[in-house]
């Protein structure tokens, strides 16, 4: 994927729909597409915080490991941001996340996706509001299986 094509599917992200084209640009330069095979891990619990994704096309599970079990907590689908929390926390991994089919995403370098947070309100609003809807969606999750 060229830089051009790459800002313009970062234009597509709700997130980063208000940033100009020029930090869209440095963005997409930041930045990798990832495709991974289903049931392939895209990190895993305690692996260290070195980026956010979003999802281009496709599913991810996400899972935590409650004493010798691992429970699916959540489901991401296109456009959704994830990988962040342990950037902001400077932690490992809280959970893993796998392939659900075939996953497409961006990975976004942690420094960057950090900087672009912390310059841009409208940028950190969009996380803020994924982050809460990350958190009422999981926990609906688990209380569905209890």
């Amino acid at each position: 994927m060229d830089l051009e094509e790459a800002a313009r599917v970062l234009k597509g992200i709700p997130l980063f729909a208000k940033l100009e084209p020029s930090k869209l640009k440095l963005l997409a330069f930041a930045s990798d597409q990832l495709i991974f095979d289903d049931g392939e891990e895209v990190f895993g619990t305690g692996d260290p915080a070195d980026s956010a994704y979003f999802i281009e096309s496709g599913t991810a599970d996400v899972y935590i490991e409650i004493g010798e079990k691992r429970v699916k907590v959540n489901q991401l689908g296109p456009h959704d941001l994830f990988g962040e929390m342990a950037l902001f926390l400077s932690t490992g991994r809280s959970a893993s996340v796998v392939a659900n089919g075939d996953l497409m995403a961006l990975k976004l370098d942690g420094n960057m996706f950090l900087k672009l947070v912390t310059e841009n309100p409208d940028a950190a609003l969009g996380v803020m509001i994924a982050l809460s809807e990350k958190i009422v969606s999981t926990s609906e999750n688990l209380v569905n299986k209890s």
